[in-house]
């Protein structure tokens, strides 16, 4: 009988053990292009404690005594989506990059998901990678972005304090579900304008993302680009996969109320802005509101639109990374002859 009872249990384990095997692996496929790979060097793991107790995975790539670029990811991804940009620059930089509650390998918790609590997290990494007084260049993707925008909005001291400069990439402020763009139009007359229940259920719904039938293609047509293909299509498909779908839910339903308000003009040093041509998830037209908050405040450095989807940094990584460079090179004061 006791044998009977515990094994549901049982099983439920060992199904639990096989899904986080399975995702761990899409993080650590291999790709015949280099950029994708896991970085050849060393590189240390940080567990960070967040005010709540849960666990954050951290990984601190590059020469411990350089100069800091900090990446934070967006819904759906890990910090293995940040390779394009590891792979570049911790040769020359310390590169942290850490996973999103939930995501990746860090813990979920049982706290009320808001952007205060992601705000939270975003000042324990910064606190516990670090040195003390530094400042770094933080970069963040999407829900990345709106992380810091929070932060800006909660700990307005801190700016100055911990960063040298920002660069926020596809990414917005509020009203995502009301300016969305990622269901097609199907008529002259349609407005393009996607009821708010509706997209709350999609963002909301924890459904599995199989690599079968048309999703990869769903998700370069909607979410990247068709120009997104080869690698970039199956690195970028892979990391969203590797996401749980109750966590992709879970944020979808925070997303789809997200609201940020002003954070951007506590942006107080130099912040550039990239957007997506094409991008679905979050249009240009989020970025130029950002910008516009920037420039009255005083801290706008550039706004640049890529040819490219909602994931910018890995469909045009290439031309992302001299953007992020010039950023570096500029809040770094490196002379120009000393530039690569």
């Amino acid at each position: 009988m006791r044998a009977m009872l515990s094994t549901p249990a049982g099983l439920a384990g060992k199904v639990r053990d096989h899904l986080l095997r399975h995702r761990a692996g899409l993080r650590s496929r291999v790709y015949e292009t280099a950029a994708f790979n896991a970085p050849s060097g060393p590189h240390e793991v940080v567990t960070v404690t967040a005010g709540d107790g849960v666990r954050l995975r951290a990984h601190v790539y590059g020469p411990a005594n350089a100069h800091t670029i900090v990446l934070v990811h967006g819904w759906t991804c890990s910090l293995e989506y940040w390779y394009p940009q590891i792979n570049a620059f911790a040769g020359e930089y310390r590169v942290v990059a850490y996973d999103v509650r939930g995501h990746g390998e860090s813990e979920r918790g049982a706290s009320k998901l808001t952007t205060d609590l992601l705000a939270d997290d975003l000042q324990a990494v910064l606190e516990a990678t670090l040195r003390p007084e530094e400042r770094a260049v933080l970069v963040g993707h999407s829900l990345g972005g709106m992380t810091m925008q929070a932060w800006a909005g909660r700990y307005p001291e801190q700016v100055p304090a911990r960063a040298a400069a920002v660069l926020l990439t596809n990414t917005a402020s509020a009203n995502l579900i009301n300016e969305t763009t990622v269901v097609p139009p199907f008529g002259p007359e349609f407005t393009r304008r996607l009821p708010f229940l509706i997209g709350l259920l999609g963002l909301s719904a924890p459904l599995p993302l199989p690599a079968i039938g048309p999703i990869p293609w769903v998700l370069r047509r909607q979410i990247m680009s068709l120009a997104a293909t080869g690698d970039i299509a199956l690195f970028s498909h892979n990391i969203v996969r590797s996401c749980p779908a109750s966590v992709r839910g879970r944020f979808g339903t925070l997303l789809s109320y997200l609201n940020v308000g002003e954070g951007a003009r506590n942006l107080t040093v130099p912040t550039t802005v990239v957007a997506g041509e094409f991008d679905f998830m979050t249009p240009p037209v989020h970025s130029e509101r950002i910008v516009e908050m920037l420039r009255e405040a005083g801290s706008f450095d550039s706004y640049r639109i890529l040819p490219t989807g909602h994931l910018g940094n890995v469909e045009a990584y290439e031309e992302f990374n001299v953007e992020l460079a010039r950023i570096v090179q500029a809040a770094f004061e490196i002379p120009a002859a000393l530039r690569a």
